[in-house]
């Protein structure tokens, strides 16, 4: 046999660096970022590392869905222009908590993530807050809130899995509830700890489409005063006056509190090479490849 009949290797398609790398989003240079440049994560990520329940091996399953959706926060959170989400398929893309109604990529930008989630309660009322104030109550709070995944129950294209999200209340909680009183928690230093479950329908190129999340949003303001002690006084606001100083005063932007720092293969093979990846198998051998032929 001739040299010439041997065939090389064909190399299986890469994955997207969304899928790779926790911080691939971060890297986009030419997004628009909603505070001038890209958040900094690496505290976050630090807490991360030091206390995570989970070590999934590189390029597995769980380590691809977790990487996934640190880069769609990241997008969700600091891109105000969609066309720069890499993450998601814009013209399928819904969000749900719940059972709610689905929200599209517009309304979440509109009124913030911790806004799109939470439902009016005692402690917090998404229609008295916007997006900076949200961020402000939240992340002062708690300055870094890591997220994982647990288990994942089903591979693509419907993806099910277990997460967790935890940090530790280092200030105090300060937000306007369901009755339009400013409710203050006082930090008691521990920590808190919220788990869920999220199933999401993702293309062929591994990107978000409906992302339906269950989880107990009062699960987080129990924790944050166990005691159920807080104070409640009704705001009179100065002419002019803003919601985040109503809350907070006249302090830091919430960028001087994150501080902020600058910085594949595409179609069904993106799809088959995440099959690969996660059962160690050819891309014929996989059932989700299959299913979809």
């Amino acid at each position: 046999m001739s040299t010439a009949d041997v065939q090389a290797p064909v190399e299986p398609p890469s994955l997207p660096d969304y899928l790779l790398d926790p911080n691939a989003t971060l890297k986009d240079d030419s997004a628009k970022w909603r505070y001038g440049k890209a958040p900094d994560y690496s505290k976050t990520r630090d807490v991360y590392e030091q206390t995570k329940t989970k070590s999934h091996e590189a390029a597995s399953l769980p380590n691809l869905v977790e990487n996934l959706v640190k880069n769609w926060e990241v997008e969700a959170s600091f891109k105000p222009n969609i066309d720069d989400w890499r993450t998601i398929d814009r013209p399928n893309y819904t969000f749900a908590i719940n059972g709610g109604p689905p929200q599209s990529a517009e309304h979440m930008l509109e009124v913030g993530t911790y806004n799109a989630i939470i439902t009016p309660n005692d402690f917090y009322d998404p229609t008295k807050s916007d997006f900076a104030s949200s961020h402000k109550t939240f992340k002062r709070m708690m300055p870094n809130f890591a997220w994982e995944v647990l288990e994942v129950y089903s591979g693509p294209p419907v993806v099910a899995f277990k997460w967790r999200h935890w940090g530790v209340m280092k200030n105090d909680y300060v937000g306007f509830n369901d009755k339009g009183e400013r409710v203050v928690a006082k930090s008691h230093g521990g920590a808190i700890d919220i788990q869920g479950i999220t199933i999401a329908k993702v293309d062929d190129k591994v990107r978000l489409q409906s992302v339906e999340t269950w989880f107990d949003p009062m699960e987080m303001f129990r924790q944050i005063s166990p005691s159920g002690e807080v104070s409640r006084t009704v705001p009179v606001p100065a002419a002019g006056q803003d919601i985040s100083s109503q809350l907070h005063g006249d302090e830091e932007d919430l960028n001087e509190m994150e501080g902020l720092h600058l910085r594949g293969g595409g179609g069904a093979d993106v799809l088959a090479a995440l099959h690969a990846e996660m059962g160690g198998m050819s891309s014929a051998g996989c059932p989700f490849i299959s299913r979809q032929n």
